[in-house]
């Protein structure tokens, strides 16, 4: 019964409706957990008890914002080589190695989330005044995000139990978990914040407690299912033959996001410079982003797991079909809902603040990002196709050259030498563009000597 409710066979016809049934839970379940933090802000943006607080507050949480990456995407690339690896097992039916699969990668999980917590909570604090956080913001955001990485082991476990069932192909029950945990998370940023009278503390704990109940709800399904992929907590023990191929394939994930967060966080550092105002506005907007970018990723985790799965079963006609169907799938995402977000962007950033100069400058963003997020998706999904297929390293050195170089470069180059936000914000889609045509370059080359191979 619960393979037939949950689980999708991605190695059999029809493709395009279970690429579909596949990732429209994942598109929600990434907008549920952007609702955690869109809470936060909402909150705070609209009940803290006076307008300068909550501009502060709402610069200062999306002030974190890159660095809470920074220490996350390591932990959160590690997730993609498990994802990788339970799913191209559980699609060669090698039940013993899944098995092995899935305890090895709640070890890994755990002990990634402590060893990054304990310095990122140190190191929070000289990491922001480096990036030119206002004195104004500063306290406030070290708070923030020092709660939030004291959660950060038992966030994770949501995370890769989640990449555990989406690697054979359930997204549904992710999706209900975050919709319990959302509603939690609502009502208790609104009773922290307006009956306690807290401020940047009380959306943290609230953002940390739903989400260690989703990630509760998630190890009692791994705990009670009868599949190869039961989480037997007395079996837990890190294989090291299969740590090593997880690390091999996730690490270069985790390394290329954090090298990203650099960037952004030096973009992030550009956009401090015009002060908290600029700062609040770039924060909304941002969060805004999130929506179109968490949907169009869905489809990167989507080509991850058909990829992986139709690999490990021997079905390489079918790896060619599912990139096209998901390049399709997010462009058309990318398009419908990057537009629909740009033309109702004042009255979508009117949601996070009443304060008129902050939604002019997220209109700044708006205009140069949502009208290409496309872009983005796409590039993410070529990316996601070489991982499935187990490549690592070189989806890793590609995005950072072409995304993370060029966007250096043109800071300390083109926007040093025009100081504007839309001159920075311009540097995205064109890395974006820059980036995808080399992955689909290696995708081709890829594929060719697979099959020169496999028919030698």
């Amino acid at each position: 019964m619960e393979k037939k409710r949950y689980e999708i066979d991605m190695c059999s016809d029809p493709l395009v409706p279970k690429l579909l049934l596949f990732s429209l839970p994942l598109i929600l379940s990434g907008i549920l957990q952007l609702l955690f933090n869109a809470a936060d802000m909402v909150i705070i943006g609209r009940f803290a008890e006076t307008e300068e607080l909550a501009e502060q507050g709402l610069a200062a949480i999306g002030a974190t914002a890159a660095l809470s990456n920074f220490f996350i995407n390591v932990i959160m690339g590690v997730s993609v080589g498990c994802n990788v690896i339970v799913a191209r097992y559980y699609g060669a039916k090698r039940d013993r190695e899944v098995h092995d699969a899935v305890h090895t990668s709640i070890m890994l999980c755990v002990t990634l989330g402590i060893c990054v917590a304990i310095p990122a909570m140190i190191l929070c604090k000289p990491i922001l005044i480096l990036m030119k956080t206002p004195d104004n913001v500063l306290d406030q955001a070290v708070l923030y995000i020092r709660i939030y990485f004291a959660g950060l082991p038992i966030i994770m476990l949501y995370n890769f139990g989640s990449a555990i069932l989406r690697a054979i192909g359930d997204t549904k029950r992710p999706l209900y978990f975050l919709t319990a945990a959302g509603f939690i998370n609502v009502f208790l940023n609104l009773f922290f914040v307006t009956v306690l009278k807290m401020n940047v503390e009380g959306v943290a704990l609230a953002t940390v407690i739903s989400q260690t109940v989703s990630a509760f709800l998630v190890l009692m399904t791994l705990m009670k299912s009868e599949a190869s992929y039961r989480l037997i907590l007395k079996d837990l023990k890190i294989h090291l033959r299969i740590a090593g191929t997880i690390l091999r394939i996730g690490l270069p994930a985790g390394v290329q996001g954090m090298v990203f967060s650099l960037s952004n966080m030096l973009i992030q550092s550009s956009v401090n410079s015009f002060g908290s105002t600029a700062m609040a506005g770039n924060t909304a907007c941002g969060n805004l982003e999130g929506f179109v970018y968490t949907s169009m990723n869905s489809l990167y985790q989507t080509s991850i797991s058909f990829t992986s799965q139709n690999l490990g079963g021997g079905q390489y006609k079918r790896l060619n079909k599912i990139l096209l169907y998901c390049l399709i799938i997010v462009s058309c995402v990318g398009l419908l809902m990057g537009y629909g977000f740009y033309f109702a962007g004042r009255t979508l950033l009117g949601l996070y603040t009443e304060v008129s100069t902050v939604i002019d400058y997220g209109m700044i963003r708006m205009r140069v990002i949502m009208t290409t997020y496309l872009l983005c998706g796409i590039m993410d999904v070529l990316c996601g196709s070489l991982r499935g297929l187990g490549y690592g390293i070189l989806p890793m050195i590609v995005s950072l050259l072409g995304a993370c170089g060029f966007r250096v470069l043109w800071i300390y180059t083109v926007f040093a030498a025009h100081h504007d936000l839309t001159v920075l914000y311009v540097s995205y889609p064109i890395s974006w563009a820059l980036t995808a045509s080399v992955h689909l370059i290696c995708f081709i080359l890829v594929r060719y000597l697979m099959e020169k191979k496999r028919r030698s």
